[in-house]
């Protein structure tokens, strides 16, 4: 019985992070962006605030972010490789809900603060994007769309 306990305890805590990032169904906070298979500019760049009061601990990526999306991306692509990645003076990590319903998310790919995420032949659908900041407070960050590797 103390192990069925502590197994559904253990349980808990390894899904805290997906529920609590998400608020998928909410208003992005920065708006909505379409995007098709060879859009220019490439690439599309918002810039917006990241970070917020939720705690993110998906695999390889801590920080945090806001309860709604930053920008929801409204992708019609074919078999195009997306690049989802910021640029920041400050450490700043990435979340996506991709359209199948799983989630990416990096902190440092792209270099020391910036992260990147990299989406090969990405499925049309809806990508819900958070901008999160590695410790506490917010962060000044542009947010890349593109079709070409940033690296």
């Amino acid at each position: 019985m103390t192990m069925r306990l502590l197994l559904a305890a253990l349980a808990l805590v390894l899904a805290a992070p997906l529920v609590q990032a998400q608020s998928v169904g909410e208003a992005p906070t920065y708006g909505t962006v379409s995007l098709r298979a060879g859009f220019t500019p490439d690439p599309h760049e918002m810039s917006i605030t990241a970070g917020g009061s939720i705690s993110v601990g998906i695999s390889g990526c801590t920080g945090k972010v806001s309860d709604a999306p930053d920008i929801d991306l409204t992708w019609r692509g074919g078999s195009s490789t997306l690049y989802i990645y910021s640029m920041s003076d400050e450490d700043t990590t990435l979340l996506v809900n991709l359209p199948n319903g799983s989630w990416a998310c990096d902190d440092d790919s792209l270099g020391d603060r910036n992260p990147l995420i990299i989406v090969r032949n990405a499925p049309s659908g809806l990508y819900n994007i958070w901008s999160g900041t590695y410790g506490s407070g917010l962060a000044s960050t542009d947010v890349m769309i593109s079709e070409i590797d940033p690296r």
